[in-house]
């Protein structure tokens, strides 16, 4: 017998050997709890959804997700500590938006390299509202008179580099108008300070809808393609700017090199959760709407939203703060 055709048997001995003890882990996955890492404050949308599918993995999986916050650096902190965990399944992390777009910001971070993508949850809007007493009341009003007054119109958004505020630059760059950003540290302090009078617009998330059902804000637009069902009446950007799609959008990762046996069954059990009318309708009703894909696909969805946002970054020569 040849040396190579030894070599060959022992190693398809060798792996055939290992095969059972590879399935044999899977099946026992999760034998202890795990760790699901998110890298927002508790009771933000980001937490709130964790919280729900955490739950929810852990009553079909048998074993407890056990939510982690580790807040810093628009995510940049929790993605560290996942990408450097051992990839066994045990520690995971809720990846959103902000992770592509970061990785573009700062060239250092690897979250593509770090990362394997799991499951996609949700996605939800970004709502673009005005004070009552403004003379705008439609977006094309809005853009019309931003056109005419060229520098004069702000809008108040979360901090320079965030979802929302790249949503406005996107919205800057597809409809010509010149409006000065307004950065804030997030929606709240923008909605203040817009019933207060001091900026003439802004971009916030769903924590608005609170106003508008008060009646204390004019919404003019939502920013995805679809009008969102908690406020149907309210108009997509997309339907006066044709093409403009925006928004934020939230999933599971897991460490490089996580079993691809253990990404399959996360994948499965995040989808058969997310697929529930009970669950669907809860979701909906905190602005969330439900999508979900398979790893391929996740992991396609992430380098698609990378290249976009890439653009608009470029485009508007955003630069890290």
């Amino acid at each position: 017998m040849s040396i190579i055709r030894r070599r060959f048997l022992q190693g398809t001995a060798a792996a055939a050997a290992t095969m059972p003890l590879r399935i044999a882990l899977a099946d026992k996955y999760p034998s202890r709890p795990v760790r699901f890492i998110v890298g927002f404050g508790a009771g933000g949308a980001p937490d709130i959804l964790a919280r729900l599918v955490g739950q929810w993995l852990a009553e079909r999986l048998g074993q407890p997700f056990v939510i982690e916050n580790r807040i810093g650096a628009d995510g940049n902190i929790a993605t560290a500590l996942v990408g450097r965990a051992a990839p066994d399944g045990y520690t995971l992390l809720e990846v959103t938006v902000a992770n592509p777009i970061n990785e573009t910001l700062n060239p250092d971070l690897h979250f593509a390299r770090d990362i394997v993508p799991i499951a996609s949850f949700a996605s939800a809007a970004f709502v673009l509202v005005v004070n009552p007493s403004s003379p705008a009341h439609t977006l094309a009003d809005f853009i019309a008179r931003a056109k005419a007054a060229p520098g004069t119109f702000n809008i108040g958004s979360p901090a320079i580099g965030t979802p929302p505020y790249l949503s406005v630059s996107m919205l800057k760059i597809m409809t010509g108008i010149d409006v000065l950003q307004v950065p804030y540290r997030g929606s709240p302090a923008a909605l203040t300070d817009l019933m207060a009078g001091r900026v003439d617009a802004a971009l916030a998330d769903m924590s608005a809808l609170e106003f508008l059902s008060a009646g204390k804000l004019r919404a003019l637009g939502v920013t995805t393609a679809a009008r969102q069902r908690r406020i149907p009446d309210v108009p997509s950007i997309g339907e006066t700017v044709p093409g403009y799609d925006a928004g934020t959008w939230y999933g599971l990762g897991a460490p490089k090199n996580t079993p691809a046996e253990i990404v399959a069954q996360l994948n499965a059990a995040a989808n058969a959760a997310l697929a529930e009318p009970a669950h669907v309708e809860h979701l909906a009703g905190l602005g969330f709407t439900v999508n979900t894909r398979s790893p391929a696909e996740f992991a396609a969805y992430i380098a698609e939203q990378t290249d976009k946002w890439g653009k608009v970054i470029r485009t508007a020569n955003i630069k890290p703060e």
